[in-house]
């Protein structure tokens, strides 16, 4: 079997092109451009790598785009102070708090003190709630990213059998909740799960989301599945040099998988399209 390498970056690049007309038209039909806020507590330096791309990417497709810098010693108080200030900013569609925040600081905290109509990440208690009931809620963003590759393979997905590998609120329980909705039988799996590969050997669709490199081995995969692997991981190599892998061992699935999404280059570039797009879908309903 020949297995497909899901390009996400070329799949991100025209989610991109497609948001930028959307929003071209949107300034002409009513004046109106989306605007994107980010803000980032301390100097975590893969934190500020990612900002900067996230405000590149936003200015790139014809959004605004605010960025915050705040120190590393802000109070819970003063970010607190500054989302609900960006929470009345008419100018702000979408609002991200950068993750992982300082120890001293409750994220849950700060996630819920976003407006739902303005959460750009999708992590809201309220929009976590309405994805798991069926409503129109804004989603997180990777696990959308993962349903829009699914749907360009697959076109229908109904029938299908998922086995989530993960069971996080960013990625697990959305993605399951996402292909549900799709009428997709879906079964989430975990670290306690008994005999896993047995599991996973079931699956048409495996989403591996579980930090651990390259666990999901070949084996372990159906013949003619799809693989979307979600983890990136830092294996470190002799000489203190690193390379970048997955949750599954890629190599092993080559020729097993009918596709499979690349670490990196897969999944990854299509986060920060999604969050575009979150910011793009909340600007349309706040003009409702």
């Amino acid at each position: 079997m020949t297995t497909k390498l899901i390009d996400g970056k070329a799949f991100a690049e025209k989610l991109r092109a497609d948001i930028a007309q959307r929003v071209a038209k949107l300034k002409a039909d009513n004046g109106v451009t989306p605007g994107l806020a980010v803000v980032l507590v301390g100097n975590n330096p893969a934190s500020e790598v990612y900002v900067r791309n996230k405000a590149k990417q936003t200015k790139e497709v014809g959004m605004n785009s605010y960025e915050f810098t705040l120190p590393e010693n802000t109070s819970e108080a003063d970010l607190l102070a500054k989302v609900n200030e960006l929470n009345n900013d008419k100018n702000v569609h979408g609002i991200l708090v950068q993750l992982p925040l300082p120890k001293h600081i409750n994220e849950e905290s700060v996630i819920n003190a976003i407006s739902p109509a303005k959460d750009a990440d999708g992590f809201h208690v309220i929009n976590a709630g309405k994805l798991a009931t069926g409503q129109d809620g804004l989603v997180p963003c990777t696990p959308l990213g993962c349903l829009m590759m699914l749907k360009d393979h697959f076109g229908d997905l109904s029938g299908k059998h998922a086995v989530i590998i993960g069971r996080s609120n960013i990625v697990g329980k959305p993605m399951a909740a996402l292909l549900l909705k799709e009428s997709c039988t879906v079964t989430i799996a975990h670290s306690k799960t008994v005999d896993l590969s047995a599991m996973v050997k079931t699956a048409d669709i495996v989403v591996a989301a579980v930090g651990k490199p390259e666990m999901v081995k070949g084996s372990w995969i159906k013949s003619g599945a799809v693989v979307i692997d979600v983890g990136i991981n830092r294996l470190p190599l002799e000489g203190g040099k690193s390379k970048l892998v997955g949750d599954v061992a890629t190599s092993e699935c080559i020729g097993i998988a009918s596709a499979i999404t690349p670490v990196p280059g897969g999944v990854g570039p299509m986060t920060i399209a999604c969050l575009l797009e979150n910011t793009y879908r909340a600007c349309v309903a706040a003009l409702k």
